[in-house]
């Protein structure tokens, strides 16, 4: 069993990916802005992060840099799941350090393969 935080400061968003990432199998934990993101990544040192963008306090673009940046969470893989759809904000959240990049709304199995594909295993069924 893998621990994975999602941060998104949406109650039904977060209720939406813990109920796919517990169908896998994983722990959760969860953040609801930015900045807590970040601080729970560093205390918790979870496996993968699913991370909104548009947060308040930090955006999801913003911890993810400095997740990517810092020497105790570098090594965690960072999926950006938002909103935000163009081209440009794709490639900027993968400069910033993501791995991969998924918008809302997004497929179950679509985002159940990329948890996978990052933490090893078959996706649920």
């Amino acid at each position: 069993m893998a621990r994975v935080l999602i941060v998104d400061d949406s109650p039904s968003q977060l209720l939406v990916l813990k109920r796919i990432v517990e169908a896998q199998g994983h722990e959760v934990i969860t953040a609801e802005d930015g900045q807590q993101g970040v601080d729970m990544a560093k205390k918790h040192i979870p496996d993968l992060i699913l991370m909104d963008v548009v947060m308040p306090n930090l955006n999801g673009f913003q911890a993810t840099r400095t997740i990517a940046r810092e020497k105790t969470t570098s090594h965690i893989p960072v999926i950006l799941v938002t909103t935000k759809d163009q081209d440009t904000d794709r490639m900027w959240g993968l400069r910033q350090g993501a791995k991969a990049y998924i918008t809302k709304p997004f497929s179950e199995t679509e985002l159940s393969e990329l948890i996978a594909q990052y933490l090893g295993g078959a996706p649920a069924a």
